[in-house]
């Protein structure tokens, strides 16, 4: 599986990641299954957030009490979190309180020192970036966080939180997949007139803008249209049948072919898988090292509906 770095992170991570936000109804054994499935895929980079499960940390506690990691099992993964929703009241907090508190709670959670990865899950729009950059600096001078990102955030609010905060802002996880492409497909359209593919949607060429800066693109709902999973949906013949051809060719399952056109991309973006499916992750995984060429990835841009033009 080929790897990336994040800025912060002095450990390489793989492209392909898994996601925990469903493993709150399964056992031991299914968590212990799951983990271990990407594991032997190459993955040993598993992302949370506070918000996932039942209630909060749900599936942080879910995820430790499951692996039950000893110390030196733990060095192994990189976990990576996420704060700033609060569930049920309709408001995000980037304050220096609720991030530590949401930090403490989560470290307890997962049974860990330390998080190697915090984000910021959405932008709150009263934050106050001094804030935000005195929690983060006490959290990285304890050990409890050593990198640390943002998702769903502009080049915008990102400037606007790196002019206060010490650490690189090395991740930004974003939607992202051929049936929701914004992040190239408004650039490939820039100055066409009379097409909604030109109007931009995403802040301002969020993807160049983290080229730039070395902010890691970490991909959510990878395989998700806006009818719901793009593989095999009647409403996307014309890709299901492009993605099915070339899965026939590389000798791989489907999702390897829709996982390989987000991690040829350039940038290195991280793909966050979302299943609890064992034999999904396997399968998705193998998409990390196809070498899709030029033309197959425009093709498969193409059958998903948008403009080359």
């Amino acid at each position: 599986m080929k790897s990336s770095t994040i800025s912060g992170l002095d450990r390489p991570v793989p492209n392909v990641t898994l996601g925990l936000m469903r493993i709150q109804d399964l056992d031991d054994a299914g968590v212990r299954h799951l983990v271990g499935a990407a594991r032997d895929a190459g993955i040993d980079f598993f992302d949370h957030a506070d918000i996932y499960g039942a209630q909060l940390h749900g599936c942080e506690r879910r995820f430790a009490e499951a692996m039950a990691y000893t110390p030196a099992e733990r060095e192994q993964v990189a976990l990576q979190t996420k704060c700033g929703i609060v569930p049920g009241q309709g408001y995000f907090d980037f304050s220096y309180a609720h991030i530590v508190s949401s930090v403490e709670e989560s470290l307890s959670a997962l049974r860990t020192e330390y998080l190697d990865v915090l984000l910021l899950h959405r932008p709150d729009a009263l934050v106050e970036p001094d804030e935000v950059a005195r929690a983060f600096d006490d959290l990285f001078t304890a050990g409890k966080v050593r990198a640390f990102g943002v998702s769903n955030h502009t080049p915008r609010q990102i400037e606007l939180l790196q002019a206060s905060v010490r650490q690189p802002i090395g991740v930004n996880q974003l939607q992202f997949s051929l049936a929701h492409a914004s992040l190239v497909a408004q650039g490939i359209a820039s100055n066409m007139q009379d097409h909604a593919q030109s109007t931009t949607f995403d802040g301002g060429g969020v993807l160049d803008f983290c080229r730039l800066h070395d902010i890691r693109v970490q991909a959510w709902s990878p395989f998700q249209s806006p009818t719901g999973v793009l593989l095999g949906s009647p409403d996307y013949p014309e890709l299901n049948a492009v993605i099915d051809r070339l899965a026939a060719s590389y000798d791989v399952q489907p999702i390897a072919i829709a996982t390989a056109w987000i991690t040829r991309h350039p940038a290195g973006i991280q793909v966050v898988l979302g299943t609890t499916n064992p034999g999904r992750v396997a399968a998705a995984a193998e998409g990390s090292d196809l070498p899709l060429s030029r033309a197959e990835w425009y093709e498969l841009f193409r059958a998903a509906g948008h403009i080359v033009p």
